[in-house]
Order: structure tokens, then C-alpha cells, then sequence
């Protein structure tokens, strides 16, 4: 979990790669299970229906008898079912300044929400979000300084630690 930009697809798949695990990333699904690309849907249905879409991914994902990695997009933590679900889970937060997020993200790409001001919506995101991300997870990564292979390294050294299920 994180915000857009902390890395989250990335180290998923490196994490899904070297566990031998699938990666649910959350936008691929969805777009793959609507044939809409993130914007469109946005575009369509607003906030609150692409919401309810990325919640019940994840939580069909936590669902599964099947270990898996998930990258989850970052608003579904504001999901009480969502955070519920998470009990069972292992969770990664890749924790990053929004300094760094708003240059490593593209405005209007597939994040609708960011329009022309990155920094100032990722700041108020992380304001929102941070506690919940703090409440949920096993593990915090600082992101800022430290590349997505590295932080697949942290996270797998974690998780050798961990029992076979989680």
C-alpha cells in the first residue's frame, strides 16, 4: 500500500516474481475486467464508483485460497471493509514524501486525481491517508531514497520470517 507513485506495481511484481506468487494489480484488473483504461472509468462513474471497484479487487484478492501479492491502490485503504479485511494479510507500506511522489508521477496520465497540482493533492493525501496506512501495516518502507529492488529485498526478507499462509 502506499500513495500513487510509491512504487507499489513495481515492487509488487518483483515480490510476485521472486515468490512464485501472482501480482493483483488492482488498475490491470479492473481495466482488463471492463476493457476501460482507469481515466474512462473515472470519467464515467466518478470517484465513488471506481472506489466500490478497486474495494471489492482487493478484497476478492484477500478472499482467494490462493497466496498472492497485491498491489493496491492507494484509496482503498479509506475502505473500513477494506481495513478489516487486511487483518489477515501482510501488509507493506511504501511510505514516500509527496515531494518525491510529485516528481515521479505524470499528471493526467492514469491519475485522474492529481490534475495540474501533484504536490498539493499528494500532500493532502498523505495528511488524510497516513494514519490508516499506519494503522494496517506490518511493515513501513521509507521509499525516498532507496530504489524498487532494494525495497523488493526488504520486503522478501520480511516475509521469509513470516509463516507459509501469509
Amino acid at each position: 500500500m502506499g500513495l500513487m507513485g510509491s512504487g507499489k506495481s513495481t515492487v509488487g511484481a518483483l515480490v510476485a516474481t521472486a515468490t512464485g506468487r501472482p501480482l493483483i494489480d488492482t488498475d490491470t484488473v479492473i481495466s482488463g475486467a471492463t476493457g476501460k483504461a482507469v481515466r474512462q472509468l473515472w470519467e464515467e462513474g466518478g470517484e465513488a464508483a471506481y472506489r466500490l471497484l478497486e474495494s471489492q479487487v482487493v478484497l476478492d484478492a484477500l478472499r482467494g485460497t490462493a497466496p498472492c501479492v497485491i498491489a493496491a491502490p492507494g484509496g482503498v485503504v479509506l475502505d473500513p471493509a477494506v481495513r478489516a479485511a487486511l487483518v489477515d494479510a501482510f501488509v507493506v507500506w511504501l511510505r514516500t514524501d509527496p515531494a518525491t511522489l510529485a516528481q515521479r508521477v505524470r499528471p493526467g496520465d492514469h491519475r485522474p486525481l492529481l490534475s495540474d497540482r501533484p504536490f498539493e493533492v499528494l500532500s493532502a493525501m498523505a495528511v488524510e491517508r497516513s494514519h490508516l496506512y499506519a494503522e494496517v501495516a506490518d511493515l513501513t518502507i521509507d521509499t525516498d531514497r532507496i530504489d524498487t529492488e532494494s525495497v523488493a529485498t526488504a520486503v522478501l526478507g520480511h516475509l521469509r520470517r513470516l509463516p507459509a499462509n501469509r
